[in-house]
């Protein structure tokens, strides 16, 4: 399974739907970075994924978006095969 990384906040609603999706696929290990008192992180989120706003998913390599793009990629089918690669 391909490693996932989350950038998130700790109030962030959609954050915590994501990790539990994600939890329900099988995956035990996410490396969730906060934003929300970093703004070094922040800005790095910001230049990788052109997006402000969290979470911000990343599948191995595979930028996935936030929890509406992952949500979509499961009911499409497509989240599987993702995180077995």
């Amino acid at each position: 399974m391909p490693s996932v990384r989350m950038y998130s906040t700790h109030i962030c609603p959609y954050c915590k739907r994501a990790e539990h999706l994600l939890k329900k696929k099988g995956v035990q290990m996410i490396n969730k970075i906060f934003v929300d008192h970093n703004p070094v992180e922040m800005t790095k989120m910001i230049e990788i994924t052109g997006r402000r706003t969290v979470p911000q998913i990343f599948i191995g390599d595979q930028h996935v978006g936030g929890y509406d793009d992952l949500v979509e990629l499961d009911m499409d089918g497509e989240l599987d095969p993702l995180l077995c690669q």
